[in-house]
């Protein structure tokens, strides 16, 4: 499995990333997009089925 990867241009900054990460790793920045913090993730992927942009992908 992979980390996630947010696709900034997609990415609406709704929250909902950041509310459903059990792990606390994805935040929404100052810039109205969501951040990943790698060291955090557990790798669960839950972000990417909660996303309703579809702006978060399985990176490598």
């Amino acid at each position: 499995m992979g980390k996630p990867v947010v696709d900034v241009d997609t990415c609406v900054g709704c929250g909902s990333c950041e509310a459903d990460c059990p792990a606390g790793a994805i935040k929404v920045d100052d810039d109205g997009h969501a951040v990943v913090d790698t060291d955090a993730c557990v790798e669960c992927l839950a972000c990417i089925d909660n996303c309703p942009a579809g702006a978060i992908t399985e990176g490598e």
